[in-house]
């Protein structure tokens, strides 16, 4: 039987905030989900959270140590948010479970109640990490009750990173830098991670096993470009640590056809990445390179 380690980190918000109406559809649908293989694979669901967010730490998970840094002390920034390192997330999940997988989640990410199921059959297939894109639903849902039709709203499909999965003993090996979560680039940092590391890795683009309600990407907004900034050095810093370790991504890749298209376009990348408000048909040319 394989054993799955799952980890999220909960943050205490207002009720202005989506994610106040995010996570305990999270939670909730994470209990679900490991309840639904009960007898077929062993899941244990594990919290990371900084002391002030204790109260929004579910019921039936393992609270991990509580986090002691940000990236506010790795830069200087125009707005104060005390974004987690992804590091210090899945060090405290490495350490305090000695399962075969590690799964690691953005907190708005819910799951399908064969989540699990299916990623047990993903490795016994023998894919040692993936990644699995979530399906974005309507943002009409807002409670608990409701999940039952969320799961019925197949959604489209998301092209972003925000579920990993990986094997345990290949951890240590990986480079995340200084990379914080809430911020772009940090699914590029672990997906790349994945791939250097991987015997068989695969992306899960189109199959309906997580969703997120709605798409409003408020990590777009100007006041945080500061710390886009950071990700993004710390992503190109990481990547090339990887290929000078591993040997350079193949173009096919995710992290490879990002580094096309950066060599290739340079700033003009950046700005689509920043504002993806060019034009359809240029957008199209540019995704056209990783092929």
């Amino acid at each position: 039987m394989n054993r799955l380690a799952h980890i999220v980190n909960p943050v205490l918000v207002n009720p202005s905030s989506d994610l106040f109406v995010a996570q305990p559809i999270t939670f909730e649908t994470m209990r679900v989900a490991r309840d639904f293989c009960l007898g077929h694979v062993d899941v244990e669901l594990f919290s990371a959270q900084y002391p002030e967010d204790h109260p929004v730490v579910p019921t039936g998970f393992h609270r991990t140590p509580d986090l002691e840094q940000s990236v506010l002390d790795y830069g200087q920034f125009q707005r104060h948010r005390k974004l987690p390192l992804l590091k210090d997330i899945l060090d405290r999940l490495f350490q305090a479970t000695s399962a075969d997988y590690l799964i690691y989640t953005n907190v708005d990410i819910a799951l399908l109640p064969h989540f699990y199921a299916a990623i047990d059959q993903f490795i016994r297939a023998g894919h040692d990490a993936f990644v699995v894109n979530r399906r974005t639903i309507a943002a009409k849902y807002a409670g608990l009750e409701q999940i039952p039709l969320m799961y019925a709203d197949v959604g489209q499909p998301h092209r972003g990173w925000d579920c990993f999965v990986f094997r345990r003993d290949a951890y240590p090996g990986y480079n995340l830098g200084t990379i914080c979560v809430g911020a772009p680039h940090v699914g590029l940092a672990l997906i790349a991670n994945l791939v250097a590391h991987a015997s068989s890795f695969r992306e899960m683009r189109f199959e309906h096993l997580t969703f997120h309600i709605g798409d409003d990407r408020s990590w777009r907004r100007g006041s945080y470009t500061d710390y886009a900034e950071h990700n993004s050095q710390e992503a190109l810093r990481i990547l090339a640590d990887l290929e000078e370790r591993h040997g350079a991504f193949d173009r096919s890749s995710p992290p490879g056809a990002f580094l096309l298209k950066t060599r290739t376009l340079g700033p003009l990348y950046k700005l689509w990445m920043r504002y993806a408000g060019l034009p359809l048909g240029l957008r199209r040319s540019l995704e056209g390179l990783q092929r």
